[in-house]
């Protein structure tokens, strides 16, 4: 039933009542009760179980009506003007807390009502309506359509609510696709406009925090279809064109009952956020799922609730591609005479899509189901699967069964797909897309809309490992040198680029079942290499990537990596270049498909250094292990020649750096080296801190800016040094302590600003970090004041302990504590804090932040320096810092 026809429910409005209220003066108020009133009646009406597309309609409605009446007390004498809805309140769609689009079309005799009009907007505005209003006469309307297509669309949507009818059809004849936008431009521009709005959303309905409106498969997908379908067939909507070319009846009942769906869960947003709000975000979904009625079981209600919408989610987007591609030969291909290509007695190619040649195919021959797929990678002309034969291709999906997985011929098909050369990415999403690669694959079917309910994944587990394998096929173009250098010349020389792609396949498909995910899909791994014939060694190196796809960025960054040992020990589990090879591609496509924000340089390189030591271990020979002491006598003696050359005698040399330890020379640079003991030799103030900073792209932690600190060691040092680094918006990456037996401390960190990004040409910034840091550590040495703790939006919705592990580093001869938890402010300068309160002294740091959450690592002694042998102390530091940390997330 369209707007104008409803019956509006005394109970949400009694409209004669309105009226004589209004009669009465206080029409703002009159205007807010009446607001307040439906939104509640319409809130109660949901909660009672009816349908958004009733009350949408009924909202709509209801505004048409208090719009009407104030429209009616203004006195506009003799100007012919109308007021008219435009967009989703023209469509007579009009959500709790939607922009209310509205027309005032000004005819003849307008000029004497401008005083009016405004009284009319502002005694709107005042109500509290969210209105978004538009003045113009004809000529304007018709003008700004021509000049803009979202004008254009909304005016499509228009709907008289006062005034002259006569007014809004004239706009309608003169912006008709005859005169304007004709439908073929008309549909281009849309599909333009849809292609723009999925790349923000990295084309996929698997978002964790989706758009119910923009993402794909969301609202706007379907509105794209019906604007389209208006243009060109002139219908009101989708459900008015009839032929079975474009939808049949079962498709039609997954449209409708989708987007009742998808207007379910707008409504209740807006409900629940008191709001517009149309995203999905993690505060909002764990009420959805209980609205809902979903109930913790085997899976979290809040995940029962988002598989379900990526279910509907993923079906609108088939329709809406099904739709366009039967649009595009419609509308731009109307009249041509069809190009055709036959590949082979099966299939065809007709203006770029691929086609069946017998409706039965899939019945006769299910073989086929895999082969559209592999001769789509395999013709780089072919754009794409033709819509009759990617509705079939689902119809029949359910011939994929254990005897269609077993066949020989089949599991060649699908190893040829992913070494095909051209789509081989686009072609597992369609599979994905279709249900096929669910089918044939069920442990990755079993994932598909599983989320990750953590604070940093961005996509569900099966658009993460899609992600991933395009990143690892991204790396064979020469295009990702620039941002990859090392990465993509490695992924270019790997023997067989399939087994890369089967390896991030499999890396994540265990999560969801308990347990250790990378040995789960260890096992699955395996079982596919088996039942694909590939071979022992072939095999081997899968499940091996499968199992480890998660130890080079640990090493990476959270062990000490300048320290020869620990290469030694990853070159050992490595084994040989090969593996390294391999593992490295996965890393960083993994990384990079997990959140776009977590790659940065500092990250890359970590790696870079991680992945070429390792190159150095493993050409030596890992029984040939480099000798730690010729490595620190080296580094003296090429600092030495290098400060020589400076005007330093060995003496004075060797009085600077007798309380340097050998971990001093191993993970420096011979520069560092050079700047740290010419700063120091030239610093004669020893109360006063020495603070220097500088940014080299090829330092010992690439890509970051260095900052040194000389001063007195005190006890709340690093928390002083933590906090102001905070407090001037850097990130602490790499942190480097050496305590010296003179009572100076001489620390290193390695810091990016907010957005991930060394502080590098700014000379104005360095010089302010460096006057400001000097500041703070001259200043009173009491308790250091730590940054107040607030809460960010994503982690309300997590509950995330904190959690500490404590073991000893016997190479390094120190205790190593890992502290993983959200992420906030002060979070180094209380652990600082802590460290003191237990008399233990810092030697080094590595900070890492995953999205809302930190893993850093810090390698510790007591004030002996030896590691931490008292259980029960470790316990109660432990215990320390889990209840600071917790309690202050509570706070």
């Amino acid at each position: 039933m369209t707007v104008e026809n409803l019956t509006l429910p005394p109970e949400l409005f009694d409209v004669s009542a309105f009226r004589e209220q209004l009669e009465n003066g206080h029409a703002i108020r009159t205007c807010k009760e009446a607001i307040d009133h439906s939104t509640q009646y319409l809130h109660n009406q949901f909660h009672a179980g009816q349908q958004a597309r009733d009350l949408i309609r009924l909202r709509a409605a209801f505004m048409d009506a208090l719009l009407a009446a104030l429209w009616d007390k203004q006195d506009w004498g003799t100007s012919q003007m109308a007021l008219v809805a435009v967009g989703g309140y023209g469509r007579g769609e009009l959500h709790p807390h939607s922009d209310i689009d509205l027309l005032i079309l000004l005819g003849e005799n307008c000029d004497n009502c401008k005083e009016t009009l405004s009284s009319f907007l502002t005694l709107l505005w005042d109500t509290g309506l969210n209105i978004g209003p538009s003045v113009r006469n004809l000529d304007e309307c018709v003008d700004s359509a021509a000049g803009d297509i979202t004008i254009l669309t909304s005016l499509m949507e228009s709907r008289v609510i006062r005034g002259p009818e006569a007014l809004m059809q004239e706009v309608r004849e003169r912006t008709a696709p005859d005169r304007m936008w004709s439908s073929r431009d008309f549909f281009q521009a849309k599909l333009e406009e849809q292609l723009a709005r999925h790349n923000k959303f990295a084309d996929t309905e698997y978002n964790l925090e989706p758009n119910v409106k923009g993402s794909p498969g969301g609202l706007r997908d379907l509105q794209i279809i019906g604007w389209i379908a208006e243009r060109h067939f002139g219908v009101e909507s989708v459900e008015k064109i009839t032929s079975d070319e474009f939808l049949n009846a079962e498709e039609m009942a997954i449209l409708t009952t989708g987007r009742d769906f998808m207007w379910q869960v707008r409504y209740a947003l807006h409900m629940i956020a008191d709001r517009e709000e149309d995203r999905l975000l993690f505060d909002h979904q764990r009420e959805l799922a209980a609205l809902w009625g979903f109930k913790d079981g085997d899976k979290l209600a809040v995940e029962q609730f988002m598989q379900t919408y990526y279910r509907w989610a993923q079906a609108l987007g088939q329709l809406n591609e099904l739709l366009i591609q039967n649009f595009d030969q419609a509308i731009l291909h109307q009249g041509e005479e069809d190009e055709i290509s036959i590949l082979n007695e099966r299939f065809q190619v007709r203006n770029g899509y691929i086609e069946i040649r017998d409706n039965n195919l899939f019945s006769k021959t299910p073989n086929a189901l895999l082969e559209v797929f592999l001769l789509s990678a395999q013709h780089d002309e072919i754009l794409g699967i033709a819509a009759p034969t990617a509705r079939l291709i689902r119809n029949n999906r359910r011939l994929i069964d254990d005897a269609f997985r077993s066949d020989e011929q089949n599991r060649q098909m699908f190893l040829q797909i992913l070494r095909s050369p051209n789509k081989m990415t686009r072609q597992l999403r369609r599979m994905t897309r279709y249900g096929i690669l669910g089918s044939y694959l069920p442990e990755f079917g079993r994932v598909i809309g599983q989320m990750q309910h953590d604070l940093f994944h961005t996509y569900t587990v099966d658009a993460h490992t899609l992600e991933v394998i395009k990143n690892a096929r991204r790396f064979q173009s020469p295009d990702t040198e620039d941002k990859f250098p090392v990465t993509s010349r490695v992924a270019r020389r790997l023997r067989k680029i399939e087994l890369l792609y089967i390896a991030a396949l499999y890396h994540d498909i265990g999560k969801g079942r308990g347990g250790d995910h990378s040995e789960l899909g260890a096992v699955d791994a395996e079982q596919f290499c088996r039942n694909h014939g590939l071979d022992e060694k072939d095999s081997e190196l899968v499940v091996w990537l499968v199992r480890n796809h998660l130890l080079m960025s640990a090493v990476a960054q959270r062990k000490d990596i300048s320290d020869p040992e620990v290469i030694q020990q990853f070159a050992e589990h490595v084994r040989d270049t090969e593996h390294l090879d391999y593992l490295l591609t996965l890393t960083v496509a993994d990384i990079n498909g997990t959140n776009p924000t977590l790659w940065n340089a500092w990250r890359g390189s970590l790696l870079r250094q991680l992945y070429t030591e390792t190159r150095r271990a493993l050409r030596r020979g890992l029984d040939n292990p480099v000798d730690k002491q010729a490595l620190v006598e080296e580094a003296r003696r090429a600092s030495s020649e290098f400060l020589e050359g400076r005007g330093f005698t060995m003496e004075e040399l060797d009085g600077l750096w007798q309380s340097r330890g050998e971990d001093y020379f191993l993970r420096e640079r011979i520069e560092d080296i050079a700047w740290h003991t010419e700063a120091i030799a030239g610093h004669h103030y020893l109360d006063t801190p020495l603070v220097l900073i500088r940014h080299d792209a090829e330092s010992s932690v690439a890509n970051t800016t260095q900052i040194l600190i000389h001063a007195r060691s005190t006890a709340q040092l690093f928390s002083r040094i933590c906090t102001a680094l905070e407090q001037l918006d850097l990130n602490i990456h790499d942190a480097r302590i050496y305590d010296a037996n003179n009572g100076m401390s001489l620390d290193t960190f390695f810091v990016l600003d907010s957005s991930g990004k060394p502080i590098t040409e700014d000379s104005a910034r360095l010089t302010h970090i460096r006057a400001y840091l000097s500041d703070a550590l001259e200043s009173d040495t009491g308790k250091v004041a730590i940054p107040e703790w607030r809460t960010p939006r994503k982690m309300k919705s997590f509950s995330v302990p904190t959690e500490t592990r404590i073991y000893l580093d016997e190479t390094k001869n120190m205790s190593v504590l890992e502290v993983s938890a959200p992420d906030r402010p002060g979070l180094l300068a209380r652990l600082g804090r802590i460290f003191v309160s237990f008399n233990i002294e810092l030697q080094a740091a590595k900070i890492q932040t995953l999205g809302e959450r930190v893993e850093d690592v810090f390698f510790i002694t007591d004030d002996q320096q030896q590691p931490l042998t008292d259980e029960e102390l470790c316990k109660a530091l432990q215990r320390t810092i889990r209840e600071e940390l917790d309690g202050q997330a509570a706070a």
